[in-house]
């Protein structure tokens, strides 16, 4: 999952960015407006509103006119109530405000995502190849046979064919289908080389080595 961190202290952003590496987030930094409003498409923003070249309420403003899915906390030294209210009204989904600890911004990144996860809702039916996902029926078949998966399997495949052909992150995975990007031990992989025996197509789900999975798409 890919975070554009926007921070104008380096110390601090420093900081921000190690921690976040280490649960396994791809980190954007941005010091300034023109840095934050030139930077990729990413899947959540931290943005502080005490910015050098400008106010971080414009940004907020802009990032949400240009992307209503993205998620963006606002963490900033501004405490005050009516600073709070200008943030949420923008279009910041949370408000955290300084000093803070990483278990505190941890817990609210993951309640931001799962509020966009859910509100993007899946097609019916969904078709890779010889691969039929019934969302509604929680069914799924291979070549017309009928696979019987646990519901975590199945939430994992519907994802991976929701995206078939392209890489899904190992966080973004944690997140759509356990409500967080902080999961314990091998969770994921267990259930990742289970779902791949019950399939029985060799290399069906491939490992992309320190990013995620993808589900092929050709024969």
């Amino acid at each position: 999952m890919r975070v554009l961190l926007v921070e104008d202290d380096a110390s601090v952003a420093g900081a921000m960015e190690s921690a976040l590496r280490r649960r396994g987030y791809q980190v954007v930094r941005a010091g300034t407006v023109a840095e934050a409003l030139a930077a990729p498409t990413v899947d959540l923003v931290l943005l502080d509103f005490g910015l050098p070249d400008g106010d971080g309420i414009d940004v907020c403003r802009e990032l949400r006119r240009r992307n209503d899915h993205v998620a963006i906390i606002a963490v900033t030294a501004r405490g005050e109530e009516r600073d709070r209210v200008a943030g949420l009204r923008t279009g910041a989904d949370d408000y955290v405000v300084k000093p803070f600890s990483m278990a505190e911004l941890q817990a609210r990144i993951d309640a931001v995502l799962r509020r966009v996860v859910r509100a993007t809702p899946p097609p019916a039916v969904l078709e890779v190849g010889s691969i039929r996902l019934d969302l509604a029926a929680h069914q799924v078949t291979v070549d017309g046979a009928e696979i019987p998966l646990t519901r975590k399997e199945f939430e994992l495949l519907s994802v991976l064919a929701r995206e078939a052909g392209s890489v899904v992150s190992r966080d973004r995975l944690l997140m759509e289908v356990w409500r967080t990007t902080f999961a314990g031990g091998h969770t994921l992989e267990v259930h990742i080389g289970s779902l791949r025996q019950k399939l029985g197509v060799a290399d069906l789900v491939q490992t992309v080595r320190g990013v995620g999975y993808r589900l092929r798409t050709e024969d």
